[in-house]
């Protein structure tokens, strides 16, 4: 396989999961009976440019399907964390009625709605049909195609270019890495500003997350390799910022890189960039020595959580899990986990809920099935959502349940106060 970005042979590894099925290719009642297919889930690291990216098994079309099934309206932290997005945004780049606001991958229209109910003209592309419906449905408008150059020229060509295209968690889901990018050179205004966010290698590292690793997840991005990688197709990084979404995220903003003078370019910007940069060079992201642990490390979370589910299922302890999300269907296909030791996972989704898991066949229950039942412990597979979930699942107390959620290890809150670790804990309460 050669790099997606530089084209360069890949040699060096990163993470081996074995095989799966795509995260998000949830099961009916039907499906059941067929077979299913896995693609092997290997992770490289391109030496030369630093990309680190999955080998190529399954194209975008198989990935990202007219049924898809994630919704991001569905977490009430996201919806506010978009909210406090476009208000910041609003504000920094002076976005008005006479602004045009594009957001690539728009899903449900959970970040548009503030900005159309801000005054500001705006569309959405989407290539998914099932999210692209919701988000009509909330009046917004939407191309239901996937985005790339040829899109961005055509939409260009039409007078729709953008003082501000938004694209949230999408740069790792996208095979042809460059085509992307150059797209948003094309789309943006000459002074327009792209923002992508995305989540951060360097705290996927640190914190051993290798449960976001998955088929629809092509890429996993440093600044370093995204800044070659924009720099390669027109755009210029000209801030960063780190946020804590998705277990440790970047917001990068890029303006076009013939933008003369751009307003948005500032010494303060500049700084931050190479001071990203400079931690990133520190603590080893540009050597292959900083690869080599990680799979061990991913070796040792599935032994424990094996051993965990087996103790109770031994002591007589009832399990179930919350959130049917893709990072908790890499973590339990990867261990083997089956529904004879972890019997349903509940979902607030209805689009989920009644189907089962990719590969484990875990049913995919509603929340009243966890009142129903009383569970003694309840796995929180989308830890990156752990505050929400918890809050949400507070009355597990009544009957002494306890939430814990599997990354980066299975330790408990006491004995996190005891090594003074600054990794979160996955013991939450009881």
């Amino acid at each position: 396989m050669k790099c997606r970005h530089c084209g360069q042979p890949l040699h060096l590894p990163f993470l081996d999961l074995g095989s799966a099925p795509p995260s998000n290719a949830y099961l009916s009642e039907a499906a059941l009976c067929a077979p299913e297919t896995w693609f092997p889930l290997r992770v490289l690291v391109c030496t030369h440019c630093w990309l680190v990216q999955t080998e190529d098994h399954a194209g975008r079309e198989a990935l990202f399907t007219h049924d898809y099934a994630y919704f991001s309206s569905f977490s009430t932290s996201w919806l506010a964390h978009a909210k406090a997005y476009v208000q910041a945004m609003q504000q920094r780049l002076g976005l008005g009625a006479d602004s045009c606001v594009v957001e690539v991958a728009s899903n449900d229209g959970y970040l548009l709605q503030y900005v159309q109910q801000a005054g500001i003209p705006c569309y959405g592309i989407e290539p998914t049909a099932s999210t692209a419906k919701a988000a009509r449905a909330l009046g917004l408008t939407v191309v239901e195609r996937f985005f790339g150059v040829a899109l961005a020229d055509e939409l260009a060509g039409a007078g729709r270019q953008a003082d501000l295209i938004a694209a949230n968690n999408v740069l790792a889901h996208v095979p042809d890495i460059n085509d992307f990018v150059a797209g948003f050179a094309s789309l943006l205004k000459p002074q327009g500003v792209a923002t992508f966010e995305f989540p951060h290698l360097l705290r996927m590292v640190q914190g051993c997350q290798f449960d976001t690793a998955y088929h629809e997840h092509y890429s996993y991005l440093s600044l370093t390799a995204v800044q070659r990688i924009f720099a390669a197709n027109g755009l210029v990084v000209i801030d960063v910022q780190e946020l804590p979404t998705q277990g440790g995220s970047l917001r990068v903003l890029a303006a076009r890189a013939d933008a003369t003078a751009h307003p948005q370019s500032t010494l303060d910007g500049a700084a931050r960039v190479s001071q990203l940069l400079a931690t990133e060079a520190a603590a080893g992201l540009l050597g292959e020595e900083f690869y080599n642990d990680f799979q061990p490390q991913a070796s040792r979370i599935k032994c424990e959580l094996l051993s965990f589910l087996l103790q109770c299922q031994t002591e007589g302890l009832s399990v179930g899990a919350y959130g049917a999300a893709a990072k908790g269907n890499t973590l339990l296909n990867f261990a083997g986990v089956r529904p004879d030791l972890l019997p349903y996972v509940a979902d607030r989704n209805p689009a989920k809920q009644g189907q089962c898991l990719p590969g484990s066949r875990i049913p995919i229950v509603d929340e009243a099935h966890l009142r129903a039942h009383q569970p003694d412990r309840v796995l929180i597979l989308p830890w990156n959502l752990r505050d929400e979930v918890a809050t949400q699942l507070d009355y597990l107390h009544r009957w002494g349940g306890s939430l814990l959620w599997p990354c980066p290890g299975w330790r408990s809150l006491d004995e996190q106060a005891r090594t003074n670790s600054a990794v979160p804990p996955i013991y939450h309460r009881s």
